[in-house]
């Protein structure tokens, strides 16, 4: 069952992870869902993020899950940035691909069944 998550983006400048081999590199709300969208649809992200692991063996396999059908849209608010993601992925897998791609730059405001 999918499920629909509403994220905020209140600083598009600082919404960036702690790894830049591993950020967001877009500057629009369009960027942001658009690369939002890849990691959650594929597993490159999380395969960078892996392979820099100390034992990327150890790594629980569960945070690669993806989702082929995920969508996500993104709207440009003044200064902020609404994303809507609807996924099947976990919460958990969710959180993870935002904080590797936004470190803690982003807000989720809501979560409703999709």
């Amino acid at each position: 069952m999918a499920t629909r998550y509403y994220l905020s983006i209140p600083d598009g400048e600082r919404a960036r992870g702690s790894d830049a081999d591993l950020s967001f590199t877009a500057v629009s709300a369009e960027g942001f869902a658009s690369q939002l969208q890849a990691a959650l649809r594929g597993d490159a992200l999380f395969e960078r993020w892996r392979a820099k692991q100390p034992e990327p063996d150890e790594v629980d396999a569960s945070l690669g899950a993806t989702d082929p059908n995920a969508t996500v849209q993104g709207e440009q608010r003044d200064l902020r940035m609404d994303l809507v993601a609807v996924t099947a992925l976990s919460g958990t897998v969710l959180k993870h691909r935002l904080r590797l791609l936004a470190g803690s730059g982003w807000e989720l405001r809501d979560v409703t069944a999709a």
